[in-house]
């Protein structure tokens, strides 16, 4: 299963949703989390007066998370959370190690 993260380091759970100009990918099988990608998207949180709640953006992000059954931050609010959401990408907001974090939250999904 495959989750994205949002990291500033590549070794914790410690960035915003909207900061992130970058998320980890890892697969997790077996009870161990291996990143296997990074996938570049333009950052969620930036001025633009025509488009105030940045929905283009958010498509954005979710096309470049294609195939990911979740993604991790720090914080995220409530409207990008919604919006991932409908375009079927499940948002959960966690701190910690990452590999540790995303082993456990795999026995969940």
């Amino acid at each position: 299963m495959l989750i994205a993260v949002a990291s500033k380091d590549g070794k914790e759970i410690n960035q915003h949703f909207g900061h992130a100009e970058r998320f980890l990918i890892f697969d997790i099988e077996n009870g161990d989390a291996k990143l296997v990608d990074e996938r570049k998207v333009e950052r969620y949180c930036s001025f633009d007066p025509e488009h105030p709640l940045r929905k283009h953006l958010l498509k954005g992000i979710s096309d470049a998370l294609s195939g990911c059954r979740a993604v991790v931050t720090a914080q995220m609010g409530e409207h990008p959370k919604g919006e991932l959401e409908k375009l079927g990408v499940e948002s959960f907001v966690i701190s910690g190690p990452i590999k540790l974090t995303l082993v456990e939250l795999a026995k969940i999904l």
